[in-house]
């Protein structure tokens, strides 16, 4: 299986200013933009901010705090206005890895293409 990695800038909307551009996994078993909860500061301070339990691709159960509101703009795509996750991460040789889920990536019109590594934009939204 292939990876498709990202660029992303996200903006804290209430700390205008709060911005940060990073690269991030494509994970549709991922609900949230995730990143690492020692990012969270570089953001300031969220309007929102509540703790939630999530569970794992192993069916472990942690907390995560959900942050927000956000602008996300991925690469290519339209700029959208949502949450972010941040959890505990452990870095993989001294990196983090963010992940992009699927609720940015259906938001922004981006699908994913198995075949070519790559997003593809949506011709339409659906309102059915």
């Amino acid at each position: 299986m292939g990876r498709i990695v990202v660029t992303i800038d996200i903006e804290n909307i209430t700390e205008p200013g709060t911005t940060m551009k990073l690269d991030a996994l494509v994970d549709t078993g991922v609900s949230y933009l995730t990143l690492p909860h020692a990012w969270k500061e570089r953001f300031g301070k969220f309007s929102s901010e509540e703790t939630i339990e999530l569970q794992t691709a192993t069916q472990k159960v942690l907390k995560g705090l959900v942050c927000g509101p956000v602008k996300i703009k991925i690469e290519g795509f339209r700029s959208i206005y949502n949450e972010v996750l941040f959890i505990d991460m452990e870095p993989e040789n001294g990196e983090y890895e963010p992940l992009l889920g699927y609720i940015a990536l259906e938001q922004c019109g981006a699908a994913v293409d198995m075949i070519g590594h790559r997003l593809l934009p949506v011709k339409y939204m659906d309102v059915k």
